[in-house]
């Protein structure tokens, strides 16, 4: 283990030092070990993690912090947030020279923890423990899971639950909040100190602010193409939960979408639907807009505007590259766009499974009976004839191979997708003491892209008994 604790020691302004407490009955319920051998932390004991995690006693050379920010939450600006039941436990130096915060959430109280008790229940921290996991093993950018612990602690939020936590990392979780604090609490003068912090230690390719932010509108415009491209819902995209980084991060009321519904809500506490699927890339640019302002007085307004501007394109151009490749297509044709919106109209309409029609697709030929698999998931297959034809004609013009393309298809199309009615069989059994389902389908879900026998029953439609939907963002 090499811990260093770079923001603790050059932003002390930006934290509070805070002890982790125990938690009652703490057990150890999972180590990521694959991810802990890369970070260079597989010589950590079990017996150290759930001291770390779960029993308040902090390894050698951690500097528990919490970090403070502020945020826009659902449109209207809180000024003071921060970390209010999660503490930065220090930074470990990974082989390669990569520098992982080590970031333990549901640690007990802050300073920032408002009216809460600073704590995490089971249920929502093995939904950030498996999405994080199944998010990275699709290619998109997140933090991730190291350490899963449970307790006896009672938690009480709509009902009483038990308490946990889960140790996870990330290059970094500074956010568009932790500018927007100090732009609007008298404390300007610190956000130069920001900036060349993550110049420094994370952009070193780039010289300023308005590279930074350039390179800031990118990231989120690439993460959410990926986000839509997968049908994954975030749920809270408050500035507080945008990673300056790029990273999906703040699991709450998240979901992918099981049939295909392009106003997908999966945030109860979101009646209006802000954050719905279909809003995410709007939401993108409506908070790099507040990052912009509370960088204005410390970056050329027309740097800020410039680099706004190139928003809308990156996430067109990438989601555009993503749905060709998902759908088999080497090239872009004008008539890409309306073979496209026909295709999601008749998911729309028909109420079918995203996932599976686009990895069942890759089955069709350029010649021959249309799949029956594909045909299976149809509700009425005469409605998709035309459809059908249209994308034939397209892979013809392409004369792609049609078995080379149905491996292309597969290596990104995923077979295993975290369902939330998947996520919920995994917790339920949990909290009955039994770890089996969730071990389960955190195997599956870290192949997503492979034919995996054993875990065939992971790879279904949504089951009948499952009706879904939103969630609280209590955790």
């Amino acid at each position: 283990m090499k811990l260093i604790n770079t923001f603790a020691t050059e932003l002390p302004w930006a934290c509070e030092p805070v002890a982790p407490q125990p938690l009652h009955n703490a057990r150890l319920l999972h180590l990521n070990q694959d991810l802990l051998r890369e970070l260079g932390l597989a010589d950590v004991s079990a017996a150290d993690w759930l001291a770390c995690c779960g029993q308040g006693r902090p390894l050698p050379g951690m500097m528990p912090v919490a970090q403070v920010y502020a945020g826009h939450q659902f449109g209207g600006y809180s000024p003071r947030l921060g970390d209010g039941r999660a503490l930065l436990l220090g930074e470990q130096q990974a082989p390669d020279g990569q520098r992982w915060d080590l970031h333990l959430k549901g640690a007990g109280k802050t300073p920032f923890s408002r009216f809460g008790d600073g704590r995490a229940v089971l249920r929502s921290s093995i939904r950030e423990y498996l999405a994080s996991e199944a998010l990275h093993a699709l290619g998109i950018p997140t933090t991730r899971a190291l350490v899963l612990v449970g307790s006896d602690e009672p938690i009480y939020r709509e009902q009483t639950e038990s308490g946990a936590t889960v140790l996870r990392t990330a290059p970094s979780h500074l956010r568009f909040g932790h500018f927007e604090y100090f732009a609007w609490s008298g404390q300007g003068e610190k956000i130069p100190q920001l900036i060349d912090y993550l110049l420094r230690h994370h952009f070193p390719e780039l010289s300023n602010g308005a590279e930074l932010f350039a390179e800031v509108v990118r990231r989120t415009a690439r993460l959410i193409a990926k986000w839509q491209a997968a049908g994954f819902c975030h749920g809270v995209m408050n500035t507080d939960n945008m990673s300056l980084l790029g990273l999906t991060l703040d699991y709450g009321p998240y979901g992918f979408i099981d049939a295909y519904v392009p106003d997908f809500v999966c945030n109860h506490s979101d009646p209006g639907g802000r954050y719905a699927l279909d809003q995410q890339p709007a939401v993108g640019y409506w908070n790099l807009q507040k990052l912009a302002q509370a960088l204005a007085d410390h970056v050329d307004g027309e740097a800020l505007a410039a680099a706004l501007a190139e928003y809308e394109h990156q996430l067109m151009l990438h989601y555009s590259e993503l749905m060709r490749a998902r759908l088999g297509l080497e090239s872009w044709e004008e008539e890409d766009p309306a073979l496209f919106r026909q295709l999601f109209q008749l998911l729309a309409s028909q109420g079918v499974d995203y996932h599976l029609f686009l990895r069942r697709l890759g089955g069709l030929t350029q010649q021959g009976e249309w799949p029956l698999p594909l045909l299976a998931l149809l509700p009425d297959p005469a409605l998709w004839q035309g459809w059908l034809e249209l994308y034939r004609a397209r892979l013809v013009r392409e004369d792609s191979d049609d078995g080379t393309r149905k491996l292309q298809m597969e290596a990104v199309n995923p077979k295993y997708v975290l369902r939330n009615a998947l996520a919920q069989q995994a917790i339920d059994a949990a909290e009955a003491g039994d770890m089996a389902p969730f071990e389960r389908l955190f195997a599956a879900l870290r192949h997503p892209y492979d034919e995996q026998p054993d875990y065939e029953d992971l790879a279904t439609p949504v089951p009948q008994w499952y009706c879904g939907g939103e969630l609280s963002c209590s955790s």
